[in-house]
C-alpha cells in the first residue's frame, strides 16, 4: 500500500481497541463521514462523541487501521443480545485511505473478530447501507455480503462469518471434507487456493469419497477439468484445476454451466477466477505452516494447516460447516 504522504509503498497494520481508543475511532468517524455526500435524514454517524464510541467499545469492540502510525480507517463491532449476529458499524476510511485496498483488508479483519466476541458463538455479520448509496451496498455484497431485507432508509444485508480450523494431518483433512460433503449440494462451489503442496487435492479427494463418486481424484493439472458421476444418485464432482488458465475467459470457455446445476464444483487455483460461477460460492484457503526461517514447514505427512472457510453470500446464512 503506497503512503499517503510520500508515496513510499506502506503495509497497514489493523488493531483491535477498546473505550481506550474512543478517541482515535471518533477522529475517524468524522473525518470519513464528513465529505460525504448530504442525506435525508441526515446520517447520525456525525452525532457520535467519544463517549458514544467508548460505550460501544465497551459493550463490543473495534478495529483501527494505520498506515505508518497514523489511524486512517476504522469498524465498530456491536453484537447482538444472543450474540449469534455481529453488527459492523461506522465503517470508514479517511478520505486520503481510499482506493488503495484497504476496505477489504478491514472488512476481512473485522469479519474475523466478529467470531472472537463474547462466548464466540456469532454466526453472522450484518450491515446496513443507506438506499440513496448503491455503490456502498455493492461493496458490501462484494464482501458476501446478501440483501436480507430492507427498512426506510437502509438496505440490511448479512453474510455467515468465516471460520479458520487447524489441521494438523492428511487424515484430519480428509474428515474436514467429510464434514463439507455434509453441507454441500448440487449447484455449490467450492474455490480453493492455497501453495502447491497446500492440501487441496487432498481436501478434494476427501470431499469425492464422502460424496460417493466415481473414478479416483488426483490433480487434474493436465486435463484442466473432470466429471466424477455419483454412484448413488446424489450430486456429481466437478474437478477443476485453473493453475494454468489465463483468466476467468479461459474458465469461461470449459463450458462448466453444463455441469454446475447438477454437481458440486471444486475449482483449484480459483481465488480470482472462479466466484462468479456461483451467487454463493464457498472459498477455502489452505496455508501450510511456517518455519522460523520463513519457509513452509517440511515435516512428512504430520506437516500442519491452517483452513480458512470463507462461505459467501445468501446460500450459507444459517449453514453450521464445521460442526
Amino acid at each position: 500500500m503506497t503512503d499517503l504522504i510520500n508515496g513510499v509503498r506502506s503495509e497497514p497494520t489493523i488493531e483491535v481497541v477498546g473505550p481506550e481508543g474512543a478517541a482515535v475511532v471518533l477522529e475517524i468517524v468524522r473525518a470519513a463521514f464528513a465529505d460525504r455526500e448530504p442525506l435525508d435524514p441526515p446520517t447520525d454517524a456525525l452525532a457520535e462523541t467519544e463517549e458514544t464510541i467508548a460505550a460501544r467499545l465497551a459493550a463490543g469492540a473495534g478495529l483501527v487501521a494505520r498506515i505508518d502510525g497514523r489511524p486512517v480507517a476504522s469498524v465498530l463491532l456491536d453484537a447482538e443480545p444472543d450474540g449469534r449476529t455481529v453488527h459492523l458499524r461506522r465503517f470508514g476510511l479517511t478520505p486520503e485511505a481510499r482506493g488503495q485496498g484497504l476496505a477489504v483488508a478491514l472488512v476481512r479483519e473485522a469479519l474475523h473478530a466478529a467470531t472472537t466476541l463474547g462466548d464466540g458463538r456469532a454466526e453472522r455479520a450484518m450491515v446496513f447501507a443507506r438506499e440513496e448509496l448503491p455503490r456502498t451496498a455493492r461493496f458490501w455484497r462484494q464482501q458476501g455480503f446478501a440483501e436480507v431485507g430492507r427498512t426506510a432508509p437502509y438496505v440490511e444485508l448479512a453474510r455467515a462469518l468465516p471460520r479458520r480450523i487447524e489441521v494438523p494431518t492428511p487424515e484430519d483433512m480428509q474428515a474436514l471434507a467429510t464434514r463439507i460433503a455434509g453441507v454441500v449440494g448440487a449447484g455449490d462451489v467450492l474455490v480453493l487456493s492455497g501453495d502447491l503442496g497446500a492440501g487441496k487435492t487432498t481436501f478434494t479427494q476427501g470431499l469425492g469419497a464422502a460424496l460417493q463418486v466415481r473414478g479416483a481424484i488426483t490433480s487434474p493439472t493436465f486435463v484442466i477439468s473432470r466429471v466424477h458421476p455419483s454412484l448413488v444418485g446424489g450430486p456429481d464432482l466437478v474437478h477443476v484445476d485453473a493453475y494454468r488458465l489465463g483468466g476467468a475467459a479461459e474458465l469461461d470457455d470449459l463450458d462448466l454451466d453444463t455441469d454446475l446445476d447438477r454437481a458440486v464444483t471444486v475449482v483449484e487455483w480459483g481465488e480470482g477466477l472462479a466466484e462468479d460461477l456461483a451467487d454463493s460460492p464457498l472459498e477455502i484457503r489452505i496455508t501450510r505452516a511456517v518455519g522460523a526461517d520463513g519457509d513452509a514447514a517440511d515435516t512428512g505427512d504430520n506437516d500442519p494447516r491452517t483452513v480458512e472457510l470463507d462461505p459467501l453470500g445468501r446460500r450459507w446464512l444459517g449453514v453450521d460447516l464445521i460442526g
